[in-house]
């Protein structure tokens, strides 16, 4: 199993970016990566300096979103999506992002929700729970009104 290390990640997301802008063939998983940056103009900046992006920390005190761990969510939802694993994740997302009009807005959720597995499984020291993730994402996509509110930035 391939394990990047944060500065593999952050260099994957600052040279995807500068290949992007310059007009350069990028590889598949860059393509998908490609995407969810054109997405988020906020962090073009960050992913534009690769010295800072490897020298900077992201704290809750900060206040900051860290770009790498949120575009790496992005490609780890579309990844899911795309093998549908866990089973039913591609039905769950599909329906909640046409329920929100926006897949980006839809895998903002999505985040929540495997922010949550993840953590419920760190707490408990239990492997995650796929199918209550996907329960999550659906609960989301059924929900009528203001039920559930969006995150989508």
């Amino acid at each position: 199993m391939f394990q990047p290390s944060q500065h593999d990640v952050r260099r994957f997301f600052c040279g995807t970016h500068a290949r992007q802008r310059a007009g350069m063939p990028l590889d598949a998983m860059q393509i998908v990566a490609a995407r969810w940056i054109d997405e988020h103009p906020e962090y073009h900046a960050e992913l534009a300096d690769e010295e800072a992006a490897l020298a900077a920390v992201y704290t809750v005190e900060d206040g900051r979103t860290n770009p790498f761990l949120h575009l790496s969510m992005h490609l780890s939802i579309t990844e899911q999506v795309a093998i549908d694993q866990p089973s039913g994740i591609r039905q769950a997302v599909e329906l909640l992002a046409t329920r929100r009009n926006s897949l980006h807005a839809a895998h903002h959720e999505v985040m929540d929700c495997l922010g949550e597995m993840i953590w419920a499984s760190q707490r408990s020291g239990l492997p995650p729970d796929g199918q209550a993730y996907i329960d999550a994402v659906r609960r989301r996509a059924t929900a009528t009104g203001a039920t559930i509110a969006t995150t989508a930035k």
